[in-house]
């Protein structure tokens, strides 16, 4: 499913911070917010939507045949990885913790 466009009011971080439990409350009604620090984007809040059962089994059966192609042209996981990096690493690639 593509996700719909729905313009979002800028927040700079500072006032999400302090006025989170009402930001909270009209994201629950719909609203959608932009985060920003020094007046550009870091985030969104939007409001939560459950995974279908369906999209979970097209992302999975998108992610296998991705596999199967790769395995077919011989590429392996070890070619991917760098010495030293595990498979966890590649998943959390790019995450900020």
């Amino acid at each position: 499913m593509k996700p719909t466009l729905i313009a979002a009011e800028p927040v700079s971080a500072y006032d999400a911070k302090t006025h989170l439990p009402k930001l909270l409350a009209r994201v629950a009604d719909g609203e959608r917010f932009v985060i920003t620090r020094h007046g550009k984007p870091v985030a969104q809040l939007i409001p939560f939507e459950p995974g279908s059962a369906e999209s979970v089994r097209a992302a999975i059966d998108s992610v296998a045949a991705i596999r199967r192609k790769l395995s077919r042209s011989g590429v392996t996981l070890a070619e991917i990885l760098e010495p030293d990096e595990t498979v966890r690493d590649l998943a959390h690639a790019g995450h900020r913790y």
